[in-house]
């Protein structure tokens, strides 16, 4: 059996250029020997696991949709609010969802308070990424590049 502590785990943070978005997570799955780029399902590992931190008035990613991957959501503490095609939804701590492939969405910390949340993803092979505010694609081609006809930074068109 392979054994990690999360609160051992060191947690990475990102940020756009412009500071719209930003987060911070902490990799379970690659602690656990996950290894992302691989295509050798034992090495891949089904599912990814990720505690996702969003600080007060940000959004760790711009509205979006996947291809072929599920996620699914669950608040450990704090609020904020969801994106989907109707609008936006509150969340609080206990709340629990998920999005299908095609289903944009786009999560963000309206409080005062950090937003953290357990998240759990599929690892579809040749997954692509569409972002409706931008109109571009996110592909694997092999690491991803960031499109509308030519490559473009992945915060194109989001700030």
């Amino acid at each position: 059996m392979n054994k990690v502590n999360t609160d051992e785990i060191i947690e990475h943070e990102w940020s756009s250029p412009g500071g719209k978005y930003e987060g911070a997570g902490k990799d379970i799955s690659e602690e656990l020997g996950r290894v992302p780029e691989s295509l050798e399902l034992n090495e891949r590992h089904p599912f990814d696991i990720e505690i996702c931190r969003v600080p007060p008035g940000k959004a760790p990613y711009p509205y979006h949709s996947h291809s072929a991957q599920w996620e699914f959501y669950h608040v450990i503490s704090g609020k904020g609010k969801v994106r989907d095609e109707n609008g936006w939804t509150e969340i609080v701590s206990g709340d629990a969802f998920l999005f299908k492939p095609g289903q944009a969405h786009q999560i963000e910390n309206d409080s005062d308070d950090d937003l953290i949340l357990y998240v759990v993803a599929d690892n579809p092979l040749g997954e692509c990424c569409y972002y409706p505010d931008s109109h571009k694609w996110g592909v694997p081609l092999p690491k991803h590049k960031f499109i509308r006809s030519d490559s473009l930074d992945y915060y194109d068109g989001e700030e």
